[in-house]
């Protein structure tokens, strides 16, 4: 069988496993493995050994909140094995405890020799990319310190430190060194006839942050019941439909995943919160743009997001102009790291503000938060940030002088600063790419919806008619302005973007669907994009491909230019009813609930994007993120877009 990585999450935390529940520390591949807080590998490695042999997987781990698998030694039929080992794995934040049963299938009085190795490199994630990078850590220093109860591993390099506790209970006998830096705890465990013992172990991981070592859970089970607990306070009071309940237990396991991708994050005023992490493995962190999307979909069902959002971007907005960090006034910030390569400038994502559609998406949230919750103090207290953002979209992002929001390729970071961010993403049919700053088409729909929340705002909130004013009327211009420069006649269908020299990048993209979700196009416009989206060549039968098939630059299995994303067909499916075509959306939310349903109603970050005429099982893309917080929400999105039917 081939060892796969199975992830537990709560948090900032995250452990990858295999099938047997060990932790090998190999480097490369679609998945980093290890337990990992805030960037950093604080298990590196995590291998049991059962008389100086790996057992075989009996029953491998499967999903869910808890890590549980079977092993046995090797035997054959002749020779049964002579044991069982029951193995239980869990995560709380900063904490990782295993619970090891080991039975004897004898039935006389046996010995058995357990060992766990461990290892902790601290490597930061950005490491363990297969992106052929690598980074220099000049006098950085690893250490380990043998306990009473288990061993320590340090880290430290300049100021940064960090630390990982391995304990056990009962203690192990020895702690054995083994040539690699890793350390063997060992354990001779007798056993009756058919009798169990039992071993617990317990690592903390203290980041460089954190003031002391975290609370670890005294057993997997409690660290189960704390995280169904807090599952349990995001399912109460949702009502799922009753007459669709594949759609049902897809809204519940976005729900639970939800609840598990909450990253602590800090309001203007220095204020704890906790908001929607945009994915693990690789993005266990604040995206702006991914936890305004979540908010959005989530936010007739649990508007606490929303606000929650709102407050740690307002709280990381830009107040002055950084080249290396793309940052300037009134900026949302799009990606906030906690790693050690993002404390030393290695990685320019420690703060950084490389999005073109955040801000407009800031706006959007803000405004459809209060009109949702009747909540006008939030918008009150966020009024000069609402202001600034509106000043960066005006100003430095391109409103005023070029008509449209734009963005430059920034060489240290992301080439592509929309939701497609990917290289090469943003291309014409042929494939080629533009050359000099973009205007991506959905980025002005978000900006067309945010002038004209915001125009709201500024009437019923802050009490500022003039501001208001102003507002309608620049959308209005973009609006004109959008469909003279961007629509495809030959098409009947926007471009996917305007290249430096205003020249129409002419792939035809899902991204005309984000237009139908902020109203951008006029209602005969928006009607044919809507059908179009529908044909055969975009709609592969578990959803609206990122790019349509028979193009030059298609691929089904690149990241954005031919798979299928959740979150973009939600969005789609709210454009669609926007537009009063409410059949085409129960097709594109009937397709995407059925994709969730073929992979255990847990909707991956991206999909291939081969057809369900040829392939009956919706295919995986191989680097997705296995939970992914605007995956999660589709399904409340698709619930608002058609309801229960």
């Amino acid at each position: 069988m081939t060892d796969r990585n199975h992830l537990l999450v709560h948090g900032g935390t995250f452990a990858a496993v295999g099938d047997g529940g060990d932790i090998s520390g190999v480097r490369g591949g679609t998945s980093p493995t290890g337990l990992f807080v805030q960037d950093a590998r604080h298990l590196s490695r995590w291998q049991l050994t059962v008389d100086g042999a790996v057992p075989e997987t009996l029953v491998p781990v499967a999903g869910g909140d808890t890590a549980r698998c079977v092993l046995v030694p090797r035997g054959s039929r002749q020779e049964p094995p002579a044991r069982t080992l029951f193995r239980e794995q869990a995560v709380l934040e900063g904490a990782f405890v295993e619970s090891l049963r080991v039975t004897s299938n004898r039935p006389v009085p046996t010995t058995v020799r357990v060992a766990v190795t461990a290892d902790a490199d601290f490597a930061d994630q950005f490491e363990l990319r297969s992106d052929h990078r690598t980074y220099a850590k000049s006098g950085a220093v690893r250490s380990r310190q043998v306990l009473d109860e288990g061993v320590g591993f340090g880290y430290r390099r300049g100021e940064w430190r960090s630390r990982t506790t391995v304990t056990a209970e009962p203690p192990p006998e020895g702690v054995e060194e083994t040539g690699t830096g890793a350390r063997r705890l060992v354990w001779t465990l007798h056993l009756a006839p058919h009798g169990s013992t039992e071993l617990l172990l317990r690592v903390a991981a203290r980041t460089h942050t954190a003031a002391q070592d975290p609370a670890v859970p005294t057993s997997p089970a409690a660290a189960h019941e704390e995280l169904r607990a807090l599952e349990g306070s995001f399912l109460e009071g949702v009502a799922f439909p009753t007459g669709w309940p594949e759609l049902a237990t897809a809204c519940v396991r976005g729900l639970s995943d939800l609840a598990s991708l909450q990253v602590p994050a800090t309001g203007p005023d220095g204020e704890e919160l906790l908001v929607p992490a945009a994915g693990a493995p690789w993005f266990l962190a604040l995206l702006g743009r991914d936890a305004l999307l979540t908010s959005l979909f989530a936010l007739p069902y649990r508007p606490r997001l929303a606000a929650a959002t709102l407050s740690a971007l307002a709280a990381a907005q830009a107040t002055e102009v950084c080249t290396r960090s793309v940052a300037q006034p009134g900026k949302i910030v799009h990606e906030l790291r906690h790693g050690e390569l993002a404390h030393f400038g290695q990685v320019p994502y420690g703060r950084y503000y490389g999005s073109v559609d955040a801000t407009p998406l800031f706006l959007v949230l803000l405004g459809a938060y209060v009109e949702q919750t009747g909540d006008r103090a939030l918008a009150r207290r966020l009024e000069s940030h609402a202001r600034a953002a509106v000043g960066w979209m005006l100003d430095h992002g391109g409103l005023t002088s070029r008509g449209y929001l734009v963005y430059r390729a920034d060489r240290g970071g992301l080439a592509n600063q929309n939701w497609k961010d990917s290289p090469g993403a943003i291309c014409c049919a042929d494939g080629s790419r533009p050359q000099g700053p973009v205007t991506a088409s959905g980025a002005q729909g978000y900006a067309y919806d945010a002038l004209r929340r915001t125009a709201q705002l500024a009437r019923t909130v802050w009490d500022d008619e003039v501001y208001a004013a102003l507002l309608d009327h620049t959308a209005r211009d973009l609006r004109d302005r959008f469909q003279r420069d961007f629509w495809m006649a030959e098409h009947s269908f926007p471009a996917l973007a305007l290249d430096g020299e205003g020249r129409q990048v002419d792939a035809l993209a899902s991204d005309a669907g984000h237009l139908l979700w902020s109203g951008l196009l006029d209602k005969e416009y928006g009607e044919l994009v809507g059908r179009r989206l529908l044909e055969p060549d975009f709609f592969s039968g578990w959803g609206v491909r990122t790019l349509a098939a028979g193009q030059a630059a298609y691929h089904p299995l690149s990241y954005h230019r031919g798979s299928v994303w959740p979150h973009d067909n939600a969005l789609i499916t709210l454009g669609l009813a926007r537009y009063g075509l409410h059949d085409e959306a129960r097709t594109v939310a009937h397709a995407l609930v059925e994709a969730g349903t073929a992979t255990g109603h847990r909707l991956p970050e991206v999909l291939a994007g081969y057809g369900r005429d040829t392939h009956p099982e919706p295919v995986p893309y191989p680097h997705a993120c296995a939970r992914e917080s605007r995956a999660a929400a589709a399904p409340l999105a698709l619930l608002t877009a058609v309801g229960g039917g």
